[in-house]
């Protein structure tokens, strides 16, 4: 399969394509930050005429649309910015998918929903969401919805990985671990931890089965951010550091978090695809092959 990936530099779009290329999957990997390492893949999601010519040069199988603004505080300072890459970047994608008859998958989040369920979102929850970054993403899903009948959206947990390259929680929560005696953590948000090679993994397995439509892929299992700095410390190897629980008014952010963000894959168990692993094992793996 010809496969064209969208925000390819993110550390998501970077397991996508070796997950892909290994599966023998020929892999076009755009950006537009590629410009620092290679012109011919620039791609910028907001010009519909580099799409399209894109598209008409690599003639691709299926578009995997990961590009996007996902600094979620970032997003709520420049709204108009963030609906722009994060909406309509989103539909022109769509579009020329419609127009060319391309299958579509498109990677969404979690924070669609509202949070204010006790138990895991499954794919039949009502989205509601409530910051800038979620609304626009969630846009993104309906233009998907509206123009691309051959689609597949895939919503992400709390995204870990990155490799070398990790400036995310399991870096930065090592980092602190590593330097100073306390680490602090907020046990008042809820999520499911996911890792970027097992999402990437799932991606694909879905879009493999032709069966179109809204699926959650995170990791088995749900934890607090404190329940998450525990384990990635103690994987880590880290045993001077007292990890200590705290409400997140203790770090006020531009952007409103949901209370819940963790994920039930229920549409993947109904059509009979495997569990993913363990948010725990993946990330004790994750860990031992990164921070070693």
């Amino acid at each position: 399969m010809k496969l064209l990936i969208t925000g390819a530099q993110g550390m998501t779009g970077r397991d996508l394509r070796k997950v892909a290329e290994a599966q023998g999957h020929e892999v076009w990997p755009t950006d537009i930050a590629s410009l620092r390492h290679d012109p011919e893949d620039w791609l910028d999601i907001t010009s519909p005429d580099d799409l399209r010519q894109a598209v008409d040069r690599f003639r691709p199988d299926a578009i995997f649309h990961l590009g996007a603004l996902t600094d979620v505080d970032a997003c709520e300072r420049d709204p108009e910015e963030t609906w722009r890459v994060n909406a309509m970047g989103t539909e022109n994608v769509a579009l020329i998918c419609h127009e060319k008859k391309i299958p579509l998958l498109y990677v969404s989040t979690g924070s669609v929903f509202s949070g204010d369920k006790p138990t895991p979102y499954h794919e039949w929850d009502r989205p509601e969401p409530v910051s800038v970054y979620s609304r626009s993403k969630y846009a993104g899903e309906e233009a998907v919805r509206r123009w691309v009948p051959e689609h597949f959206i895939v919503r992400a947990g709390w995204m870990f990985g990155g490799g070398a390259e990790d400036k995310k929680f399991v870096a930065k929560m090592i980092e602190i671990a590593r330097t100073k005696g306390v680490l602090r953590a907020v046990d008042d948000k809820f999520g499911s931890p996911t890792y970027t090679r097992d999402f990437s993994e799932r991606c694909l397995e879905i879009f493999t089965t032709g069966r179109y439509g809204t699926y959650h892929g995170a990791n088995e299992g749900w934890c607090t951010r404190f329940e998450m700095a525990q384990a990635v410390v103690e994987y880590a190897g880290v045993d001077d550091c007292r990890v200590e629980a705290c409400s997140s008014a203790e770090f006020p952010l531009s952007a409103h978090r949901p209370r819940l963000e963790a994920l039930d894959n229920m549409r993947s168990r109904l059509i009979g695809l495997p569990p993913m692993r363990p948010w725990r094992v993946a990330l004790k793996d994750y860990i031992a092959a990164t921070f070693a």
